[in-house]
């Protein structure tokens, strides 16, 4: 499908939730923290499983997230977890580096291609005239972009797929055993709460132990930051001006794929050129029929199947490259 036809379609492809649950993506905690507030206005209360595996060596500081949460989090430690069944099964950690370094390079040929890619789009807009010719070469041009995009989607999930045969999680005991444990967490919980940190460590072992297979169907699940960001069907990294690179957006992973139709982006306020139309524009075109949602500050997006709901003063870039807030 080319990018004019998912244009034209986008009001079919609103953000939503993939199953039952109600989702909370939101913004950075760190310095505006809405995370309490946000749970009391939807009707949330009690005992809050919480997912920090993304903080990596600082799993364990829960203590400001404790009492913001009125000492009802549930840490799952997650990274603790992984770290010991791979101490306990040496052939287990073998093939799980060996799937990452798959992974790893993939995304380095990836990014060799969309450097190419993304120079030819750069190019074409630098040119003056807006006959017709130039318009659609330049169309083709980003639509290149979308379909490597698509492409290395595909790859990845390739990966994940055959790589799932070799681990055979299902049948190793050391982490059936860890996630019964977190089974029996989860079940004391009310919902479910993804912090942010290194995102792909993060996806990483919510793979590693099917967290999604353990949730009830209708437990809430809350993510900010790189949280909020693991929530949608792909992962992607971004930043205009990185001390080095050309700064172009790539996709790192699919996501988990609870939230549909929605690329997040927290810490866009610091990582894009908010005030540039033409990337603005681009960023919006390439992610269709997905919508580029800003998640500052004190941000947040409501999802359930029926749709969505934005606190005031979200904001999504438009593919007309300016940024207007989320209108319900």
């Amino acid at each position: 499908m080319t990018l004019t036809a998912v244009a034209s379609s986008l009001k079919s492809h609103e953000p939503c939730a993939s199953g039952k649950r109600k989702l909370i993506l939101l913004g950075p905690q760190r310095t505006s923290p809405n995370l309490a507030a946000v749970m009391d206005a939807q009707g949330i209360r009690g005992k809050i499983a919480v997912v920090t595996a993304g903080w990596q060596e600082r799993e364990e500081e829960v203590e400001e997230l404790h009492h913001h949460l009125r000492d009802d989090t549930v840490p799952l430690r997650l990274h603790f977890r992984a770290q010991r069944a791979f101490d306990a099964d040496p052939d287990l950690s073998k093939r799980h580096r060996k799937r990452q370094a798959v992974l790893r390079r993939l995304q380095r040929l990836y990014d060799v291609r969309l450097g190419h890619a993304m120079a030819a789009v750069t190019e074409l807009e630098l040119r003056p005239g807006d006959d017709d010719v130039l318009c659609e070469s330049r169309a083709e041009a980003l639509q290149a972009v979308s379909d490597l995009d698509r492409e290395h989607v595909a790859r990845v999930q390739a990966v994940h797929d055959e790589h799932e045969s070799l681990l055979d999680l299902a049948n190793r005991e050391v982490v059936q055993r860890e996630r019964h444990e977190i089974g029996e967490l989860i079940g004391e919980s009310v919902a479910l709460a993804i912090a942010g940190g290194h995102v792909a460590v993060l996806l990483n072992r919510l793979r590693l132990f099917d967290i999604l297979g353990l949730l009830p169907e209708t437990l809430p699940v809350i993510g900010w930051s790189a949280g909020a960001m693991v929530m949608t069907e792909r992962v992607i990294l971004y930043h205009d001006s990185p001390p080095q690179g050309a700064g172009n957006a790539e996709v790192m992973e699919t996501g988990l794929g609870l939230a549909l139709n929605l690329v997040a982006l927290p810490h866009a306020q610091r990582r894009l050129r908010l005030d540039d139309p033409d990337r603005v524009s681009r960023f919006a075109r390439r992610m269709l029929p997905a919508r580029c949602v800003i998640l500052d500050d004190g941000g947040a997006v409501i999802l359930d199947q029926n749709g969505w709901t934005a606190e005031t003063g979200v904001r999504m870039l438009t593919s007309e490259g300016t940024v207007r807030e989320m209108a319900t």
